[in-house]
């Protein structure tokens, strides 16, 4: 995925979402090195509430916990792409609380929803690009394989409907946390639609 930009270059990285990205990556590495002996996977990993391993925490440490390499890489990719252009617009404070949200409420659709754990900041991802979709719907994306540009509206849509059709129907080798990322889309909607309703002289 990639902003059509038509030559305009990313902004530096505001200082919110790139701390959220190194906490993200400290806990990947974490992962990697100290599961073996702490399970650090198993300790912040969601689990369903009925399953004698759900820990309220969880709910926040779900969010900065990740699969492998790819799941933390896209993941924290697309932070920095919405998250950077999000924080300069609402600022850190605001940001942080849209995200945080955000991945609260994926975490709660996930545990009421799903028989599954789950882990990675996908949810709170989702409701960024919510965010970013309800301020920005014209802006066009590249996405592989598709040969030309999408808008974010389109795009935003078309990932709603794949995680509605996988959270109804999934596949048997399916361990993607579809609830999550609905759960996240939605509340980022709601929230961007309260603030705008709340705050139109601040509001962009």
């Amino acid at each position: 995925m990639a902003f059509n930009n038509s030559g305009n270059r990313f902004q530096q990285t505001t200082p919110v979402a790139l701390n959220l990205i190194i906490i993200n990556v400290l806990v990947f590495f974490a992962q990697l090195f100290l599961d073996k002996s702490l399970d650090i996977t198993g300790l912040f990993a969601l689990y369903p509430y009925d399953s004698g391993f759900f820990q309220p925490y969880q709910l926040v440490t779900h969010m900065f916990t990740h699969g492998g390499f790819l799941h933390i890489l896209f993941n924290m990719y697309a932070l920095w792409m919405f998250g950077t252009t999000l924080e300069r617009v609402w600022g850190p404070k605001k940001f942080l609380i849209f995200y945080l949200i955000c991945g609260l409420a994926a975490g709660v659709a996930q545990l009421f929803l799903s028989d599954n754990p789950a882990v990675g900041a996908s949810g709170a991802i989702m409701g960024l690009l919510a965010g970013f979709a309800y301020l920005f719907p014209n802006t066009e994306f590249f996405i592989l394989p598709l040969p030309f540009p999408i808008k974010a509206k389109y795009m935003v849509a078309l990932y709603a409907a794949y995680d509605l059709f996988g959270g109804i129907h999934p596949g048997k080798a399916d361990n993607i946390a579809h609830y999550a990322h609905l759960g996240g889309l939605v509340m980022g909607f709601i929230i961007v639609i309260i603030w705008n309703k709340t705050d139109k002289k601040t509001f962009y």
